[in-house]
């Protein structure tokens, strides 16, 4: 269960990053929990190198915790507080990332959980960590920098020493940590993850879907019909009350190179991205191109698509997938580029089995999916929906 805090409202927060406000309250007569701490840490822009850019940049509540910005490359990465730095990997969402268990093997032998697309962080601490200290993204120099920068303000002083012990200052590797576990306490907030969507209403009784929202949901939840539940469904009941729609494993569904993408953030376009196998704690080649299966939770205004952002609209993804299950000469074509899909940028341990279950699907079917996606979209960000 998610916990819930007394916090700024999910509205106030809104406009807090709306404004590009920075938290820069004086509270230091008021004690602070560490939900409280992690909310100010979140948005304080003055813990990057230039003071441009806080955890909010690139996961922004007023954008279901995406990066809305162009950046120069249709969204597809985040640009870093230099100016000018850019990813290679589409920023994940981190809205229900809270329920992600740990990183590691379960009891079939499967890598699940963590945190980024390749689960090197264990958890929401690990996570929350890696921004500051990376050269293209906050550019912090060192931890021991972010604790100078910490200790510029008293609020954070008085705080984390009331909140983690007198000494906490005394050590730099554990004043860095402290500082991580308390954005990852503000993560675990009901912000996060208020479970509002219509989908979630449907299933209290208080929102009808359409007739294409039913199909979608019927197809989804078919293996007979289609192969999205194989992956993107945690618990064995369709009604489950907290659904998170992905079962946290690892799979290569054949993502081609965002060729257009490499050539902006100066990464070599032969550069093949092995997802999982970059993650220090896997040393197995078989996991080689792997990606954690994400939340499909605000799917629809989360876009761009896939590790590295090369899909632009949400439909395209669903026929990505139904190229394996097609033999129609149309469903071989890109619709975003008019030409054939994109060779694989990591060929071999390809997830067949999990993608050519099911039949090939009519454009009817493909848009009743989308449809169904859609109500998957946390309340707050139903108007965005409008300008997908």
């Amino acid at each position: 269960m998610y916990i819930r805090h007394t916090l700024l409202s999910s509205i106030a927060l809104l406009l807090l990053t709306a404004c590009g406000h920075n938290n820069d309250v004086d509270n230091t007569q008021q004690a602070l929990s560490k939900e409280q701490l992690g909310q100010q840490l979140f948005f304080d822009t003055n813990l990057s190198s230039n003071r441009t850019q806080s955890c909010a940049t690139c996961h922004a509540p007023s954008h279901a915790f995406v990066d809305p910005r162009d950046n120069g490359v249709n969204g597809a990465y985040s640009l870093g507080d230099d100016g000018h730095s850019l990813g290679d990997r589409n920023a994940p969402t981190a809205a229900y990332a809270m329920f992600s268990p740990d990183f590691g093997v379960n009891e079939k032998g499967v890598y699940v959980g963590g945190q980024f697309h390749d689960g090197r962080e264990h958890n929401l601490a690990g996570q929350a960590g890696g921004p500051p200290t990376n050269p293209i993204e906050m550019g912090m120099p060192s931890k021991a920098a972010m604790v100078e920068r910490l200790q510029e303000n008293p609020t954070y002083v008085a705080a984390l020493q009331s909140l983690y012990g007198e000494a906490i200052f005394s050590d730099n590797e554990k004043s860095y940590a402290a500082m991580a576990d308390s954005i990852a306490h503000f993560e675990r907030t009901e912000l996060f993850a208020p479970f509002d969507s219509k989908y979630d209403r449907y299933l209290k009784g208080e929102y009808q879907m359409t007739e294409q929202e039913e199909l979608g949901r019927t197809l989804f939840f078919s293996q007979q019909f289609t192969n999205c539940n194989l992956c993107h469904q945690l618990n064995t009941s369709q009604r489950h009350p907290q659904e998170t729609f992905t079962n946290y494993q690892y799979h290569n569904i054949g993502v081609p190179t965002n060729i257009e993408g490499r050539k902006k953030n100066g990464v070599p376009v032969d550069t093949a991205d092995t997802g999982l196998l970059n993650n220090p704690q896997v040393d197995d080649a078989k996991q080689a191109g792997k990606f954690k299966v994400p939340t499909l939770r605000n799917v629809a205004v989360t876009g761009p698509y896939m590790h590295n952002g090369v899909f632009k609209d949400l439909r395209t993804v669903v026929l990505f997938y139904d190229k394996y299950n097609s033999r129609s000469s149309k469903r071989q074509v890109n619709p975003e580029t008019g030409r054939a899909w994109g060779a694989p940028e990591v060929p071999q341990n390809l997830s067949l089995t999990e993608l050519e279950t099911g039949p090939a699907l009519k454009d009817e079917r493909i848009d009743a999916l989308v449809a169904f996606m859609k109500t998957l979209t946390d309340k707050r960000y139903e108007h965005l929906l409008n300008t997908q």
